[in-house]
């Protein structure tokens, strides 16, 4: 057996926490897959199975792996109701949590803007997987997205598959090796634009809310950037801080 390299900066759990994940993003240990043994894995990195312990306990806390009693430590995987409330903030009014159903718009492969180019770490010259779509909550469109995403890294998203999932998140993982990891948000109260009020059957200027997410990886590279706006009558986006 190779051995592993050790850290050599405090805390120590730390390192090891992120010498584990450099594995993980690399696909050493894929989405479903269990981790070796406590006992193996401290033996690699030459720590205490305590300090071993404590590592894989950050991860859990982070969503990266999950401690299964008597099983061991799995890779976490995205199912659809773990991604999809964890990723999506809105609420109704009564606090009920919403299950939005999607319609795709248009799809396709396009030149990367400026703003796609900066907020993705992409070159000049640069291509992106553009996806538009509606997402209807109790049979009425509320959001509007526009989602793009590196085509070096999802060419096969411009056409394939020819249904795309009403979460995204599953996909990228399953089909591109690409986990969702984290995600920073910023938000902006909007009159409704021309475009967003007839897709959404508002008048125009009405109040709405934009949220532009960018996405990332287990590393912090940028995977997605997604503009939504959301006609928020009925509905509140909720932030645990």
């Amino acid at each position: 057996m190779t051995p592993q390299r050790r850290p050599v900066a405090q805390p120590l759990h730390r390192q090891i926490h992120g010498l584990i994940l450099e594995r993980i993003d690399a696909g050493e240990w894929p989405p479903g897959t269990y981790l070796p043994s406590e006992t193996r894995l401290a033996g690699e990195y030459g720590v205490s199975v305590g300090t071993l312990r404590k590592a894989l306990q950050d991860l859990a806390q982070e969503g990266v792996v999950q401690r299964r009693q008597g099983r061991g430590t799995v890779v976490a995987t995205h199912d659809g109701d773990e991604v999809l409330f964890r990723f999506l903030n809105l609420r109704r009014a009564d606090g009920s949590r919403v299950r939005p159903e999607s319609r795709v718009l248009d799809r396709g492969r396009r030149p990367a803007s400026a703003a796609e180019r900066a907020e993705l770490d992409l070159g000049d010259g640069a291509e992106v997987i553009h996806v538009e779509r509606l997402r209807e909550i109790d049979g009425r469109a509320v959001i509007h997205e526009t989602i793009a995403l590196p085509a070096a890294r999802f060419a096969a998203l411009a056409d394939t598959p020819a249904t795309l999932p009403n979460t995204l998140y599953q996909l990228y993982q399953r089909d591109f090796a690409a986990t969702i990891h984290q995600a920073e948000e910023r938000l902006t109260a909007i009159a409704a634009p021309a475009r967003e009020a007839a897709l959404l059957e508002l008048a125009p200027g009405t109040p709405m809310l934009r949220i532009l997410r960018i996405a990332a990886d287990y590393q912090g590279h940028p995977l997605e950037r997604r503009l939504s706006c959301f006609a928020t009558e009925g509905l509140y986006y909720t932030a645990r801080l």
